[in-house]
């Protein structure tokens, strides 16, 4: 069952008076088919720094994407369901594609999640445990944990009988790691 979020925005009216002017179910929501019972709502994007607070435009409405523009942020709700209910039939492939994001997976790992992004994530567990997986150990978090992912190659596992749902905020960042290696790799001139 999809984890429905409230949103409340405010902004400015003609005047410059603050209001309301949106609340109610967060209306972006991808339930991931290649990923039964992946569940992503974006609330929220900028799209540079420092960001925009002008206009009534709803800065969520576009198609769901794994990355923030860049400079740019995007605060998103993630449902995961336990492991036993997709983690051997999830097409990650199709997945990543699907978010605009074919180029974040890890295809060296064991781990068909296993992905990176050029970006900072504050995440927060809201509801449920998930494991944060690395290339080099693994951590439990429970609900009220924050993690702090700074561009590393990761994947998650719930595994327990309930998903988990976490709030994150993605800043755009420079690559590092994995991500950086690939691009010098690309930019070192050919040799003659």
């Amino acid at each position: 069952m999809i984890w429905r979020v409230r949103r409340v925005l405010t902004g400015h009216d003609a005047q410059g008076r603050s209001t309301f002017i949106a609340d109610g179910p967060a209306p972006n929501v991808k339930e991931m088919s290649a990923m039964p019972g992946l569940v992503l709502t974006d609330l929220w994007e900028t799209r540079g720094a420092p960001a925009s607070n002008a206009g009534q435009d709803d800065a969520a409405s576009r198609p769901v994407h794994l990355e923030p523009p860049k400079n740019g942020t995007i605060l998103r709700i993630v449902e995961f369901p336990p492991d036993s209910a997709w983690r051997k039939s999830a097409d990650a492939k199709a997945a990543f594609a699907s978010i605009g994001a074919g180029g974040a997976p890890d295809h060296e790992s064991g781990d068909a999640m296993m992905h990176a992004t050029a970006t900072v994530d504050y995440i927060i567990v809201l509801k449920g445990e998930i494991w944060a997986i690395l290339d080099k150990g693994e951590k439990l978090l429970k609900q009220g944990d924050i993690l702090i992912q700074r561009g590393t190659n990761h994947s998650w596992s719930v595994r327990t009988k309930q998903p988990c749902v976490i709030a994150a905020v993605l800043i755009g960042a420079k690559p590092a790691g994995r991500l950086a290696r690939k691009q010098t790799v690309r930019r070192r001139p050919a040799r003659r």
